[in-house]
């Protein structure tokens, strides 16, 4: 097998790249204009393509069904310190989906690409 990437579909490519680079500390990769984005942060491969659109992740399925953002999978991105990264978050103008939710685990808190695509922050309880 080789590289693992997550494809995300955005109803604005440049949009969609600024906020992942700008906001969540990814590097542009590749950009092909308004049709398709890679990006990367650590080992997480980030592809975005467009709601329609001539590339292959666009295409309606067999059932008719098409392609949109927004659904409730998504990835994870850790955080140091959850009440500094909701507060820029929110000072960002950022759409939340949720406040910061506590759980055995940790707190997580839930926000929103430009095209409504969710995108977890979390803060891990202390080991130890």
């Amino acid at each position: 097998m080789g590289t693992v990437s997550v494809r995300y579909i955005v109803d604005d490519v440049g949009l969609a790249a600024e906020f992942y680079r700008d906001r969540l500390g990814f590097e542009m990769e590749f950009q092909a204009g308004s049709g398709f984005a890679m990006l990367s942060r650590g080992d997480l491969r980030l592809l975005l393509s467009p709601v329609s659109g001539p590339g292959g992740a666009s295409q309606p399925m067999p059932d008719g069904r098409r392609p949109e953002p927004g659904g409730w999978n998504r990835f994870q991105i850790e955080v140091a310190d959850m009440d500094r990264a909701a507060a820029e978050m929110r000072e960002a103008g950022v759409r939340l989906r949720s406040e910061v939710i506590e759980g055995a685990g940790g707190k997580q808190l839930l926000i929103e690409d430009p095209a409504g695509n969710p995108v977890e922050l979390f803060e891990p309880v202390p080991r130890g």
